[in-house]
């Protein structure tokens, strides 16, 4: 079993809804997408490693899930400013989490 966190440290956590607008390849990579996300009035930059599940084309206006607060990183050579939630399974199926519904990107997931 993980190790159990408590409710303070969770809310550490700043969970947004962001919408990917432009997805790219990474060049010399087969795992890494660079995405450009908005999140409410801000933009962002995003690297995942996707690219064995989803193709950039599939992910133009999809809508995620995302960790705001996250320390920013350099993968790569491309700056990431925060991280993509997705599930996956022992097979090696990958989903990204998305909203069910439609909601403003920016909105908070508590």
């Amino acid at each position: 079993m993980s190790d159990l966190i408590d409710i303070d440290y969770f809310k550490k956590l700043d969970l947004r809804v962001a919408q990917i607008m432009k997805a790219e390849k990474i060049e010399g990579t087969d795992k890494l997408l660079k995405l450009e996300i908005k999140m409410g009035d801000e933009n962002r930059q995003l690297v995942a490693g996707i690219a064995l599940h989803y193709s950039p084309d599939q992910l133009i206006n999809k809508k995620i899930i995302v960790i705001k607060n996250l320390k920013e990183a350099t993968i790569r050579g491309v700056t990431s400013q925060g991280m993509l939630l997705a599930a996956s399974d022992d097979q090696g199926n990958l989903s990204i989490l998305s909203p069910d519904k439609d909601i403003a990107t920016g909105s908070s997931i508590s």
